[in-house]
């Protein structure tokens, strides 16, 4: 059995679908488990061999500590609003734009190294560096070598707090391969000109500089590659643990928060007796190849044979990329049971649908860790129909099974959130907060946690002050630029240092001839994923009632395609339809699309049948960033984009027939 969760799901931690289903499935005897996601992966897999940590979304830098402090921000892939304003347990305080705006009074400059003008917002009065996709780590190694040439690292921080950077020196300089990673290379690769890159490694130096990549960036081909220069670049520049210096992963933290950590509630799972997993990005894979052998992260796995995936709180037919190969694989199980209060692509996949209630048909707490707040999500509407709550739904199934008892342990609705409630509260007291019992609380419906004074730590600041009694839990304790245990794996698409490796597909490889047009796809502005994709909201962004798609106006001319034409955009994976959107905003050669469109096929389940919505997985690849993190690379992907005069009609959110 595959436990076929990935998604956010409710903001509430009871109803918390993945966590019932998880619960039920070790109780019945286990199940086969996906590891890393789709939203960090490659930094996720990178990261525990660079500083010792795999926390990724406490290594996006607060604004606390940069504000009067940072005087430069470069991004690579920008910091799009939009992206700081969720949180996955759910967001409460929306202050990025303010934060935003409060850096830039302060002096803070910021430069935008990204194929899209709109991933900073303009508020900041940001400079736009226009790269071509996926050569982030070009540019990387082009400012480092401009560092390193003309004495401007830091020696002193990488002898004492760094190890392997000798190694990535003569990587730099081309003693290995004979290429110097100087400027001008880095310029014929990514198309930024060889002065500005200089400029930019000069101002870098001479400024306290945070160095920040997206998330976004480590979502391509070698994608822990990106990831490790940025910590190398912010190494060199020698102001890790200072405020307003060194690195972050992702940009613009959705707010401020306490500085001691308010504990998340979370719903005991259990113990997974099945120690079978698959990497998140190869579950297509998986389904298709039962008993294939794969390198992963220092050992090989084997496939299992799955002959039933659980699916519920996720959508199988939005994260996974090549979606024909995830449709052949999706039919080789003899059962696929969902949870769903809608007829979603992954509902119209199943054999067994279980209809489940929305957020707004239960109750529930949003209690994220880290949040200012906790809310009393109190039950709008009585559940509709038949939907009823995923928790009673596997009760039922566990009573027929036999441990009801062990699942439920005699607790119903709101017996569970008062325990999760009392459980969380007795951590936080501890840790000085003083919420009030659970009674209160919900008749109350909100908590706020406030501190008179808060005092926010800098990142890596006790490693900084004494790398010795606070050393990383890397293989050295140190920051390692060069690791001695990723080169014992020997993986050609994961050297042991920070290195460029040309991407399977981009706008340098032969491939483009042929599809000269690089996608990317983003996170929407209308809805959460593809969460209420049916809804008015999300409706109205549609074009001619296909998602988006963002083209330059000259890549459009020279095609015949007008503002609000739908288009067909392909290559050798599949095809999707879209309304074209035409913005100078964008670089030339690069198109842009939202994830997150319910896919729906011309000819239902048929492999190779045409996307009518504008699903960009249609066409993106099932290949991981490296056998090190196996993450997904969807935003490696070429297409060609045609005009289509008379399409066909889009039915992704018509409803069920029934007999």
């Amino acid at each position: 059995m595959f436990g076929g969760c990935y998604g956010w799901a409710s903001a509430g931690r009871f109803h918390h679908a993945p966590s019932h289903l998880k619960r039920f499935l070790n109780l019945f005897g286990g199940y086969v488990d996906r590891v890393g996601n789709h939203s960090f992966g490659a930094a996720l897999g990178i990261m525990p061999y660079v500083i010792g940590r795999a926390d990724i979304p406490a290594l996006v830098a607060p604004w606390e500590t940069l504000v009067g402090s940072c005087e430069l921000i470069v991004l690579f892939g920008g910091a799009h609003l939009k992206n700081a304003q969720v949180e996955m347990n759910g967001q409460v305080r929306h202050e990025a734009a303010t934060w935003f705006h409060k850096a830039h009074a302060a002096g803070t400059r910021f430069v935008n190294i990204s194929p899209s003008r709109s991933d900073l917002t303009e508020a900041v009065d940001g400079e736009w560096i226009s790269l071509r996709p996926n050569t982030d780590v070009a540019v990387m190694l082009g400012l480092a070598h401009t560092l390193l040439v003309e004495g401007l690292h830091d020696t002193a921080f990488l002898q004492r707090f760094c190890v392997g950077f000798e190694r990535f020196a003569d990587y730099l300089r081309g003693v290995p391969d004979g290429v110097i990673k100087d400027a001008a290379w880095a310029a014929e690769i990514s198309s930024i000109p060889a002065e500005r890159i200089t400029a930019l490694a000069r101002q870098m130096a001479s400024s306290r500089t945070l160095v920040a990549t997206a998330w976004s960036v480590q979502r391509a081909d070698h994608g822990e590659q990106p990831v490790w220069m940025t910590v190398t670049l912010a190494a060199m520049l020698g102001q890790i643990g200072l405020p307003g210096g060194g690195f972050s992963l992702g940009f613009g933290r959705a707010g401020s928060a306490p500085p001691r950590k308010v504990p998340r509630m979370a719903m005991p799972v259990g113990k997974n007796p099945v120690t079978t997993i698959v990497p998140v990005a190869s579950v297509g894979d998986m389904l298709l190849n039962p008993g294939k052998e794969v390198e992963f992260n220092g050992r090989r796995i084997r496939y299992p044979d799955v002959k039933l995936i659980y699916a519920v709180g996720g959508n199988a037919f939005h994260h996974n990329t090549d979606l024909n190969a995830l449709l052949r694989g999706w039919q080789r199980p003899d059962t696929v049971i969902v949870h769903e209060p809608f007829w979603t692509p992954v509902a119209r996949h199943a054999d067994i649908v279980l209809p489940a209630t929305t957020t707004l048909e239960r109750n529930d707490i949003l209690a994220a860790e880290s949040a200012s707040h906790w809310i009393a999500m109190q039950k709008a509407i009585e559940p509709v129909g038949q939907a009823r709550n995923d928790f009673d739904i596997f009760a039922d199934l566990a009573e027929r099974l036999g441990f009801k008892s062990a699942f439920t342990e005699d607790r119903d609705e709101r017996a569970w959130m008062a325990w999760l409630y009392e459980q969380t509260r007795a951590q936080a007291k501890e840790r000085g907060y003083a919420p009030p019992d659970f009674d209160t609380f919900w008749n109350d419906g909100v908590h706020a946690f406030i501190e008179e004074a808060p005092v926010h730590q800098v990142f890596m600041g006790d490693f900084r002050r004494d790398p010795d009694a606070n050393p990383l839990k890397t293989a050295s304790g140190r920051i390692e630029i060069f690791s001695e245990k990723i080169a014992g794996f020997n993986y050609a698409d994961c050297p042991p240092h920070p290195t460029w490796i040309e991407p399977t597909e981009w706008l340098g490889s032969a491939q483009a001839r042929d599809y000269p047009l690089h996608l990317l796809s983003n996170q929407p502005t209308a809805r959460l994923h593809s969460q209420l994709d049916m809804s008015p909201l999300s409706r109205a962004s549609k074009i001619a009632g296909r998602e988006a798609i963002t083209m330059h106006p000259k890549d459009a001319g020279a095609r015949g395609i007008r503002d609000g034409d739908v288009v067909r955009v392909s290559n050798a994976r599949g095809a999707f339809l879209a309304g074209a959107r035409l913005s100078p905003d964008l670089r030339e050669s690069v198109v842009q699309i939202a994830t997150g469109a319910w896919y729906q096929a011309v000819e239902p389940g048929v492999p190779g049948s045409l996307d009518t919505h504008g699903n960009p997985n249609m066409v993106t690849m099932s290949k991981v960033t490296s056998p090190l993190a196996g993450a997904p690379t969807a935003q490696t992907v070429l297409v060609q984009i045609e005009r289509v005069d008379d399409p066909p009609p889009m039915t992704a959110f018509d409803p069920p027939r029934f007999s």
